[in-house]
């Protein structure tokens, strides 16, 4: 099994900007990789370049993936935690698998709700040429019973 630090065939070093495409994100989110410590600082060339080997490409491909199945950073974190300290197992991946299965489960629970609310609004609605609107006078009002948002604090 290959881990995100094995090397596959040789790559020539990339640019910062080659090695987004490469990963299908802009420059901004490898930048971004790299302030917050998912992503180490590349090697310079004698230009000061920076030169983003294979190693590294795959480094961000694995976040990239990572965030793509619903991981967060602190999750992404721990996980190259485990691979670059080579000592995690099977059973250490799978347990956060499981726990990232779970989140998903609420996450589609949380959208079945949202669309029941939703189609609820919306059969209140006549549809006509008036300005008075149920769907826009149950967004301004207050939250209540049929509200299927965990409160947050920005609520």
């Amino acid at each position: 099994m290959r881990t995100a630090n094995q090397k596959s065939s040789p790559v020539a070093a990339l640019s910062r900007g080659a090695a987004a495409a490469r990963a299908g994100c802009n420059i901004e989110t490898v930048r971004y990789y790299e302030q917050v410590g998912l992503l180490p600082a590349p090697p310079r060339s004698e230009g000061g370049h920076r030169l983003y080997q294979d190693g590294l490409v795959r480094r961000l491909l694995f976040i990239r993936r990572a965030r793509a199945l619903g991981f967060t950073l602190d999750e992404i974190r721990g996980l190259l935690r485990l691979v670059d300290g080579g000592s995690f197992t099977c059973a250490q991946v799978e347990q956060l698998a499981l726990a990232q299965i779970g989140e998903i489960h609420r996450k589609i629970a949380d959208l079945q709700k949202l669309e029941a609310v939703l189609r609820t609004m919306a059969a209140q609605c006549s549809g006509s040429d008036v300005p008075e609107c149920p769907i826009i006078d149950a967004l301004f009002a207050p939250r209540d019973a049929l509200d299927p948002l965990p409160r947050s604090s920005d609520s």
